[in-house]
């Protein structure tokens, strides 16, 4: 039997998105777990696109990144608890802030193999509702009790217990090589690329300019589903100004001088969860929806940020798309000038602007800043980590179809551990 010729990836469209309002954490969302949100943004998504046949998603894929125990199974629970049908398989899927956008990317690969026909992506998390861990010292003895023969092996460990053992295991916004957060390697970056603090403010001040736009010319109409009490993301300012934040002082970057990094040109702590539907174009056309976009590059990219040259700026936390992008750029035979639209993930203004200092010294052309964001993006909505990527995905997808032409996005989201996910979308 002569072996089966290779076949050509096929196009993956991009039909639709649905999220639930993004809020600040310890909110509207205080008590919302990681599966009532994304199974919200996942009833949203399938009540709009007729998805409760059986059969009618061939998989369901998503993640968080902070998780309690009871979320090991997040994705398939989801499934379960929605009104996808039961017999749809789902896994997880974690990369720290470059979850959703992973998740997209496993999802297309299916896709594009012939290995299914349609699939469902997103992410959730919670900032409010986060994991308390035992005291590690108490786990210790916890599990000494536990292993014990007799009684009163047992009695012996337990009377270890002290006080300051139950104090809970808190999680922290710290890389665990570093010991610092995610705002204080920012800090770091920012001053080896000399961003000043106009620049951020200038940058945050547009995020929730535009973003507030976009709500009123309908933008989220089919995107944003109302949750709790939000109709819109609760961290929008649509009077934000320069001067306005010009007022707040600085957060991060406090041990050296000229600290430049606020609240306000931050992103803040954020619940959240959002969907993306993925399907192949024989799918799309048997159901009679219109492609808003096709996804047609990925790349994912990791930095030193611990030995490399993070003094410089080159290897900071949070600038490993400043290498994904031109890799991914010269593979596609593209430049920043063939995109309509590009979007960067804000976790902070200053990595967004260290980060398009960053492709200007690798060769690429500027960045058009009427093109970067035009819909606001994470400073303005809110950052759940895992939920960031198909965010990002759906806006861009519906940005590009409401030019009713050819047209090219790009995406660009940092993540925790020095990486990055990168995608380019397409619209012909």
């Amino acid at each position: 039997m002569s072996p089966l010729a290779p076949q050509s990836p096929r196009r993956v469209a991009v039909l639709g998105g649905a999220r639930v309002p993004f809020a600040r954490s310890d909110g509207p969302y205080a008590t919302a777990s990681n599966q009532e949100m994304l199974t919200a943004a996942l009833d949203a998504l399938v009540e709009r696109h007729g998805l409760q046949g059986p059969g009618a998603v061939g998989e369901f894929v998503a993640g968080a990144v902070l998780k309690h125990s009871r979320d090991f199974n997040l994705a398939r629970e989801t499934v379960l608890g929605s009104a996808l049908d039961p017999r749809s398989p789902a896994y997880d899927i974690q990369q720290a802030c470059g979850t959703g956008l992973q998740a997209v990317i496993a999802a297309a690969n299916k896709i594009a193999l012939g290995q299914t026909e349609s699939a469902i992506a997103g992410g959730a998390d919670t900032a409010s509702d986060a994991p308390l861990g035992v005291n590690d010292r108490l786990r210790r003895i916890l599990l000494e009790a536990r292993r014990a023969k007799t009684t009163g092996g047992r009695l012996k460990a337990l009377a270890k217990v002290r006080p300051g053992h139950l104090v809970p295991d808190i999680p922290r916004n710290a890389e665990p090589r570093t010991g610092l957060s995610m705002g204080e390697h920012a800090a770091v970056t920012a001053r080896a690329w000399g961003i000043s603090r106009e620049e951020q403010d200038v940058l945050a001040a547009a995020s929730h300019q535009r973003l507030a736009a976009a709500y009123e010319r309908g933008l989220f109409q089919d995107l944003v589903v109302p949750f709790r009490g939000l109709a819109r993301d609760q961290n929008l300012r649509p009077g934000s100004t320069v001067e306005k934040l010009a007022a707040l002082g600085p957060v991060f970057g406090l041990d050296a001088p000229g600290p430049t990094m606020t609240a306000g040109n931050s992103t803040p702590l954020t619940d959240g969860a959002a969907t993306v539907l993925l399907a192949s174009e024989e799918w799309a056309e048997v159901r009679g929806v219109e492609p808003l976009a096709y996804l047609t590059a990925y790349e994912t990219a990791a930095v030193d940020f611990v030995g490399g040259d993070v003094a410089g700026g080159e290897d900071g936390l949070l600038m490993a798309p400043a290498y994904a992008v031109p890799r991914m750029l010269e593979r596609a035979g593209l430049g920043i000038g063939d995109f309509d639209l590009v979007e960067i993930h804000e976790a902070f203004a200053s990595q967004v602007l260290a980060t398009l200092a960053a492709w200007e010294k690798r060769g690429l052309a500027p960045v058009d800043r009427a093109r970067l964001n035009v819909a606001g993006s994470s400073l303005a909505t809110g950052h759940p980590f895992a939920a960031t990527g198909a965010r990002i995905v759906a806006t861009l997808a519906t940005l590009l179809a409401e030019r009713e032409g050819p047209g090219r996005g790009l995406i660009s989201i940092c993540a925790a551990g020095g990486q990055g996910v990168t995608a380019i979308l397409e619209r012909t």
